[in-house]
């Protein structure tokens, strides 16, 4: 393995999401990720037969896989020889889950002061909402998102799971920076990282701006952003912000006498009128082509961009010249494709992404350089500590 984090091992005691996406996050830049799971797998597993789903793909790949009963204690012996090792341990259980298995922070810290604790939750580790069961949606209604994506109308979810994929960002980079700290220190620590804390986060530079000022009377203004307009064959986005970018589209779009129109004189008009702003350039729009107003909104250097459906992400030119997706095969699976990591390294370069472990796959690996031989390592099969 390649990549800044080359060196660095991880244990995983995670399902589902957000857990298993920040290590993911950490494998591609090089640590080696060890993902324990219980006989029956990852509960993402299950919604394919092949036990490889494309989202557990995405969220496992180039991790080895550990299968353990951790309701046995001869398993817990495997997980303590494991954090003995290890530089960092991320978990995203229930709270108190991990806890009641003889692996809190503290007695894992007790046993590794430089090991970096994680602990991911839904809604907090105490509090009221902290015992409920937690999926991205909920998220989202309890951080405002529904609110601000509905406009003020009807509350809308954002149709991906972004509040696990904003917490496993969060929870990757605050690894990073721990292990930052240790290097300097010697000293370990545990980070505690929920989804709400994180999308919270995520809306407050402009989502909360209303809200910001304590002074402010809270009257919450229309969007600025302007929306996607449909052309003759399809469909672009565009926005006009500063007074130069609504010169540039006003003449993009042939309608130079809109400069003159005192209801969009200003930004702030602009935005107070987006309405009838709107559906002027919607009118315009539509007359024609996707391309030709591309065309003409570049040359005058107005923010655009076409509206591509996901299939057609792998003809755009620009996400070819990024290189950004990658094919390779997925034992068990066949061909598949993976976006490589966002971030380029000119010292330390990534892989790109490797497959994700079957159930179990790295079983022997594992449990061999821990110090099982081969009777032993039959022996735990047998007994079904492991899977």
């Amino acid at each position: 393995m390649t990549g800044p984090l080359n060196g660095i091992r991880i244990i995983e005691i995670a399902n589902v999401v957000a857990g298993p996406s920040a290590a993911a996050q950490l494998a591609d830049q090089g640590a080696d990720v060890i993902k324990i799971e219980p006989p029956s797998g990852d509960i993402i597993r299950k919604s394919s037969k092949t036990g490889l789903p494309p989202t557990f793909i995405s969220c496992n790949r180039g991790k080895r896989s550990l299968t353990l009963d951790l309701k046995q204690n001869a398993a817990h012996e495997i997980v303590w020889k494991l954090i003995e090792k290890a530089d960092v341990l991320i978990q995203n259980l229930r709270p108190g889950a991990m806890e009641r298995l003889g692996f809190s922070g503290e007695q894992v810290q007790k046993r590794n002061p430089r090991l970096i604790y994680l602990s991911i939750s839904g809604f907090g580790e105490t509090g009221p909402y902290s015992k409920k069961r937690v999926y991205d949606p909920l998220v989202q209604a309890v951080a405002g998102f529904a609110d601000i994506q509905g406009e003020g109308i009807h509350p809308k979810m954002i149709r991906t799971i972004i509040a696990d994929k904003t917490t496993a960002a969060y929870s990757a980079q605050a690894v990073t920076a721990a292990l930052y700290h240790r290097e300097k220190t010697g000293q370990g620590q545990q980070i505690k990282i929920s989804m709400l804390d994180a999308m919270i986060s995520l809306l407050w530079p402009e989502g909360m701006a209303p809200f910001t000022i304590i002074a402010d009377n809270n009257v919450i203004p229309p969007p600025s952003h302007d929306k996607i307009f449909k052309t003759s064959d399809g469909y672009i986005t565009a926005g006009a912000v500063s007074d130069s970018e609504w010169q540039g589209m006003c003449t993009a779009l042939e309608h130079p006498e809109w400069l003159d129109d005192p209801r969009f004189a200003t930004q702030q008009l602009r935005n107070t009128n987006r309405d009838i702003r709107y559906e002027l350039m919607a009118s315009a729009i539509e007359t024609d082509t996707s391309d030709k107003w591309l065309d003409a909104l570049d040359r005058h250097d107005v923010p655009c961009a076409p509206v591509l459906q996901r299939s057609q992400l792998f003809d755009n030119p620009q996400i070819i010249n990024n290189e950004i997706i990658s094919e390779f095969e997925q034992p068990g699976v066949g061909p598949i494709r993976q976006a490589r990591p966002a971030a380029r390294f000119s010292q330390t370069p990534t892989e790109k992404p490797r497959p994700a472990p079957g159930l179990g796959q790295h079983n022997n690996e594992i449990l061999s350089e821990l110090g099982f031989n081969e009777a032993e390592i039959d022996n735990l099969s047998k007994l079904k500590i492991i899977g």
